[in-house]
């Protein structure tokens, strides 16, 4: 009887080995080759000027006893993520009149200003304001009355895009 027993117990983990182990049913992963060099420009392209911000700190100001006005500026570059980045690039700022009722408020334009090329790393940090992270320009406005108005930012970044924004400027009389 012993016999038999130990039969029956070889039998059955034969049995059961023979069930537990079928091949798996996934074909095996063949991993893919690592390139060994990374292409820096790819890699970078998350980190440019993705989108571009006017900041409601902008203003009209009256300038002293000459009563001249002059434009505060303060403009945002976005990257992919939203963060706040400095970038080189050149700005158009252009000011219009604000049509109001209008499907197209961008009336008659006011005045155009000399693009700002900030593609130089010297320009660039004059015009950068490192606590608010956002670049500042102080304009000289010839003529401003008591209306509204539509300023309008166009970037020219070093990759090719255009990014533009627009603001409406609130006159402050």
């Amino acid at each position: 009887m012993t016999l038999g027993r130990i039969y029956y117990w070889v039998v059955s983990c034969y049995v059961l080995l023979l069930a537990g182990c079928q091949p798996a049913s996934r074909p095996p992963q063949i991993p893919t080759p690592v390139k060994k060099e990374l292409d820096l420009s790819s890699f970078y392209t998350r980190y440019a000027p993705t989108q571009i911000d006017i900041l409601p700190l902008t203003e009209l100001v009256e300038s002293g006893s000459v009563q001249r006005t002059q434009l505060n500026l303060y403009v945002s570059l976005l990257d992919a993520f939203g963060s706040q980045i400095k970038s080189p690039g050149i700005f158009r700022i252009e000011l219009y009149e604000h049509v109001q009722r209008s499907a197209d408020p961008k009336g008659k334009r006011i005045a155009i200003w000399q693009d700002i090329d900030l593609t130089d790393p010297v320009t660039n940090n004059d015009y950068w304001n490192d606590f608010l992270r956002t670049y500042r320009f102080d304009l000289p406005l010839e003529q401003a009355g008591n209306q509204n108005y539509i300023l309008q930012i166009t970037c020219l970044c070093p990759n090719g895009s255009r990014l533009v924004s627009h603001f409406t400027l609130k006159s402050q009389k």
